[in-house]
């Protein structure tokens, strides 16, 4: 048995029925290119948590409330009673704790020579700059006198910065007006941060900062946080840290159910958990089209063996074997198979590639998807290309000559 004559018979064979060979390939290619695109999605989303994290600090700490709500949508005491600002001394005698601050989240309407825009106002301590690896490109961040006098001082985003004053003008030193929660005040700039843009699910360019003293006692009039932020003294002691930090908030509140301590590894941990199962199910729905593939080339290899079934007897008549039948058929069902792999390939690796760039994350392209992806292809060719050579190999030269 020549192999080379038969593989040249098989693209004979497919290339003389070209529309029909076109239709059986698209099933594999698109099953191929689907799969190979959502696992690209998915490690390019894993890709670009883990930058984001890690552009945060791999040795950052947070301290929040549990979810638990009061009665009637209030928040509940605990929260009111524990999460208070004097808890920041507390924190930051902890043995390991570098740097903690406060965080104080709220809305806020900014003017500047009639120029509106909206942004989130945060109140922090002077650390907070430390712990997110975040600083200013013009003018300070918040001090300690800021905190102490209560300053009506602001540091903005670059992107609040661009909308109320334009991408070029330095707003350090220039006054603006704010609305938070109903209070109106004349806030000064005093800096401008570096530019930082989406870091997971938060926006930092799209911030206003403030002394959260001042937030609270100008503004809000309460003595509670949203949360506590802090940095560990090195990234290789953020687990004992945080393993201090959760003994003393258990100590302290007696209720483990009450607050989160999370760390940044654990953070990912979580994300990438999450992200892994999506990509998962993702590339299993793609591959059931790899199936669906598979069964139309099941259905065109019959249809071919009942085409040809003449030539078949002509062959066997003339000495050829059932095994050369069989490797016939199935040639041309692998080939076909092969083929809609370096397409769907082809093709997989370009939508990827443009989703990556539209969704603003990194392009992953993993070679073992590939080798998955193509060799799942070529099995489904050989599978489903066995029942009609099989058949085609058994027919009787008699009576397919009688045909």
């Amino acid at each position: 048995m020549n192999w080379l004559e038969v593989l040249k018979t098989a693209i004979r064979s497919l290339t003389g029925n070209k529309l029909r060979t076109l239709l059986s390939l698209l099933g594999i290619v698109i099953g191929i290119a689907s799969v190979i695109i959502m696992v690209s999605i998915g490690l390019g989303a894993k890709q670009k948590v883990a930058d984001d994290i890690a552009a945060l600090g791999s040795n950052l700490i947070n301290v929040s409330p549990a979810t638990s709500r009061g009665r009637g949508g209030r928040l509940s005491q605990d929260v009111v009673n524990i999460f208070t600002a004097e808890l920041l001394g507390d924190l930051e005698q902890i043995p390991g704790v570098q740097h903690v601050s406060p965080m104080v989240t709220v809305g806020s309407l900014l003017s500047y020579k009639g120029i509106n825009y909206r942004a989130s106002a945060f109140g922090v301590s002077p650390g907070y700059e430390h712990i997110t690896n975040y600083h200013p490109r013009w003018g300070r961040f918040i001090t300690g006198t800021d905190l102490k006098f209560r300053s009506e001082v602001a540091v903005l985003g670059s992107e609040v910065a661009k909308n109320l004053f334009g991408p070029t003008e330095n707003p350090v030193g220039k006054r603006i007006k704010a609305v938070i929660n109903g209070r109106p005040t004349n806030l000064t700039v005093v800096g401008l941060m570096e530019e930082k843009g989406q870091v997971s699910f938060s926006n930092f360019d799209d911030r206003i900062y403030l002394p959260y003293t001042t937030l609270l006692d100008r503004m809000l009039g309460r003595d509670f946080v949203n949360a506590y932020v802090l940095s560990a003294a090195s990234s290789e002691r953020v687990s004992e840290v945080a393993d201090r930090i959760e003994f003393f908030m258990l100590k302290r509140i007696g209720d483990s159910e009450k607050f989160r301590v999370l760390t940044q590894e654990s953070l990912l941990s979580t994300i990438t958990n999450t992200v892994q199962i999506f990509t998962t199910v993702l590339g299993a729905i793609a591959g059931i089209s790899l199936l669906v593939g598979g069964i139309g080339i099941m259905n065109i290899m019959l249809v071919s063996v009942t085409e040809r079934t003449t030539e078949i007897g002509v062959r066997k008549a003339l000495g050829a074997k059932n095994r050369d039948i069989l490797s016939q058929f199935l040639a041309e069902a692998m080939l076909l198979s092969a083929a809609g792999g370096v397409i769907g390939l082809a093709v997989g690796w370009g939508g990827g590639y443009v989703l990556s760039r539209f969704a603003e994350w990194p392009f992953v392209f993993s070679w073992v998807s590939v080798l998955v992806a193509v060799g799942f292809s070529s099995l489904v060719g050989l599978c489903f290309g066995i029942f009609p050579a099989m058949r085609a190999a058994k027919l009787q030269p008699v009576v397919a000559l009688r045909h």
